[in-house]
C-alpha cells in the first residue's frame, strides 16, 4: 500500500512511521525540511521524501503519484497564541487541493474531542479543520482523541515535570476538569486499523483510553504509579494567565503552548462514541499502565520521537538549511581548539552534551542563564534533551537546536534558541589531524548586542576554555 505521512517528523508521526514500514508498506514523508527528518540510513533508504509547505501556494512539481491512503497529522497550536486557527484552516485547504489533485483514495486525520458544547480556540479549530477536510474529493476517516500519553508527549513530559518538581500544589480550578487520556500505542492501532477500510469512510470517531479523570486525578495517580505522594490544593483565584505562566516556568513547555493548554484544559474532553473500538476489536490500556510503559521506554532510551523536538518547542522558525553556513561578515567569535589523545571518546563527550549531562565546566553558569532566559520568556534549560547520546537534525538540545550532527564527519552545530539581542551559533568539528576545534559565533543586533557580547566576554573566557578541556580530557 502506498502511504503519504505529514507530520512525519512530528510526536505522533515518528511513532507511526516504524509501525507502517514494518507493516510493508511503501511510505512518503511529506515534510517542511528534509534535513529534520532525523532518521538513520536505513530507513532513509526505504522511503521517500516530499519537501512540501502546506502553508504556502501549492505547488504540484514532484507531487507523490498513486497514494492510498494519506495521513493528516498537522497541527499549528504551539506556534501562536492568536492565529494558529487561521493557519491550521490554510494548511487544510492546501492539503486538501494537493490531494485532489493526488487523488488520493482514503484521508486519516487526528484531531481532538469535540463532545463539550462549548469548545476552546485550539478544540474549535479541530473542529474546522475536519469540516475543510470534509470538503476533500476523498475519504476522510477522523480520529478524534484527548490526552495522548507516551514518552516524550506533550502531556506526559508536563505532568511529569509537576509532579517531580513540586510535591505540593497550588493549582487552578480546572484541574478538576475531566478528561480521558489514550495511550500512543493505543493511537497508533486506531490509526493504523482504519486503512481502506470502507465502514470508516467519511466517519468521525472518538478515541479513548478506559479511565475518565480528571487533571487532578491523573496527578495523583501518576505520583502513586511512580511510588511517592504529592499534595494538591485548588484555589479559584488564578486566573488562566496566571495558569499560563505557572505552567510555563514550572515546566518545559513553551509559553504559547501553555497559553493554549490553559485554555483547552478548561473543556471536558471525554468520548462518547466507542464504535471504532468494537470494529477493530482494540483493548485500550489503562492511564497507569501507560505512565509505566512510558518509563520503560525512558529506562531504556527508546524514546523514538518527543514534542520537544518540534520546531514550535522553541524559537527557531525558519528551516535548518537557511542556518547550516556559519556567517562571518560582521560577526563576533570565540575560537579554541586543542589536540585530543582519544578522539572517538571526545567525540561521544560532545554527543553527549548538555541534558542531565551538563556542558562540562561551570554547570551552575549554564544554570543561571537558563533561568534568566526562562525569566524573560525564552527556552531555559528545561527542554533537555530526548536521548542521552544520541543526536538529530532538528533536536532541541538544552536552549540551543541542533543544525548539523555529522558523527561520521565528527561535527556538531548548534543554533542558540535562548533569547539573545542577536543570532548565536556553537560548533565542535574534531579534523584528521586529531584536533578538537570549539567555535562559538554571535551576530549582534545592533548595539545593544555589542555591549552584550562584550559583557559576557569574561564568563566566555572561563566556560568555552573549560569546556573545550574538559571534552578533550573525557573529565566533565
Amino acid at each position: 500500500m502506498k502511504i503519504l505521512l505529514t507530520g512525519a517528523n512530528g510526536y505522533v508521526g515518528r511513532r507511526l512511521l516504524p509501525e507502517l514500514l514494518a507493516q510493508g508498506h511503501e511510505v512518503t514523508c511529506a515534510v517542511r525540511d528534509k534535513m529534520r527528518l532525523g532518521l538513520d540510513t536505513e530507513t532513509l533508504s526505504k522511503i521517500t521524501v516530499w519537501e512540501v509547505d502546506f502553508l504556502s501556494e501549492p505547488d504540484f512539481r514532484c507531487l507523490p503519484e498513486q497514494i492510498d491512503v494519506a495521513y493528516y497529522l498537522i497541527h499549528s497550536m504551539t506556534s501562536s497564541t492568536e492565529h494558529f486557527d487561521k493557519l491550521e484552516a490554510v494548511a487544510a485547504e492546501n492539503f486538501n487541493i494537493y490531494m485532489n489533485e493526488i487523488k488520493v483514495r482514503q484521508v486519516v486525520y487526528l484531531s481532538g474531542i469535540v463532545n463539550n458544547g462549548v469548545l476552546s480556540k485550539h478544540l474549535s479549530s479541530r473542529r474546522n479543520v475536519e469540516k475543510i477536510l470534509y470538503g476533500g474529493r476523498f475519504n476522510l476517516t477522523v480520529l478524534r482523541a484527548g490526552i495522548v500519553v507516551g514518552s516524550g508527549s506533550s502531556s506526559f513530559e508536563i505532568i511529569r515535570d509537576l509532579c517531580e518538581k513540586l510535591p505540593v500544589m497550588i493549582t487552578p480550578k480546572w484541574v478538576l476538569t475531566k478528561t480521558q487520556p489514550i495511550a500512543i500505542r493505543d493511537v497508533i492501532k486506531y490509526l493504523i486499523g482504519v486503512q481502506l477500510r470502507e465502514d470508516c469512510y467519511n466517519q468521525s470517531f472518538d478515541i479513548g483510553g478506559p479511565d475518565v479523570l480528571t487533571y487532578k486525578q491523573m496527578l495523583q495517580l501518576y505520583a502513586k504509579t511512580r511510588g511517592f505522594r504529592n499534595w494538591i490544593f485548588t484555589v479559584p483565584v488564578m486566573t488562566p494567565k496566571l495558569s499560563s505562566y505557572w505552567l510555563y516556568f514550572v515546566t518545559s513547555t513553551s509559553y504559547k503552548l501553555a497559553v493554549n493548554l490553559v485554555d483547552s484544559m478548561k473543556i471536558e474532553v471525554v468520548s462518547k462514541d466507542r464504535r471504532l473500538q468494537k470494529m477493530l476489536n482494540i483493548t485500550p490500556i489503562s492511564y497507569t499502565e501507560a505512565i509505566k510503559l512510558a518509563f520503560k521506554r525512558i529506562e531504556q532510551n527508546l524514546v523514538i520521537s518527543s514534542w520537544k523536538d518540534s520546531l514550535v518547542s522553541g524559537r527557531f522558525k525558519h528551516n535548518l538549511s537557511e542556518f547550516i553556513q556559519v556567517p562571518t561578515f560582521g560577526c563576533l567569535s570565540d575560537y579554541q581548539k586543542i589536540k585530543i589523545r582519544n578522539p572517538e571518546k571526545a567525540l561521544n563527550n560532545i554527543w553527549s552534551i548538555g541534558g542531565d549531562k551538563g556542558w562540562y565546566y561551570g554547570n551552575w553558569m549554564w544554570k543561571i542563564r537558563g533561568f534568566l532566559d526562562k525569566f524573560f520568556g525564552g527556552v531555559g534549560l528545561r527542554r533537555g534533551r530526548t536521548n542521552p547520546t544520541h543526536l538529530d537534525n532538528g533536536d532541541a538540545l538544552d536552549f540551543w537546536r541542533v543544525l548539523l550532527a555529522d558523527k561520521e564527519k565528527k561535527r556538531l552545530l548548534l543554533f542558540a534558541e535562548m533569547r539573545l539581542p542577536g543570532e548565536a551559533w556553537l560548533e565542535f568539528k574534531i579534523d584528521e589531524n586529531n584536533i578538537l576545534h570549539q567555535t562559538a559565533t554571535f551576530r549582534p543586533r545592533g548595539l545593544w548586542g555589542r555591549l552584550y557580547w562584550y559583557a559576557m566576554l569574561p564568563f566566555h573566557y572561563f566556560i568555552f576554555e573549560g569546556m573545550l578541556k574538559n571534552i578533550a580530557e573525557n573529565n566533565p
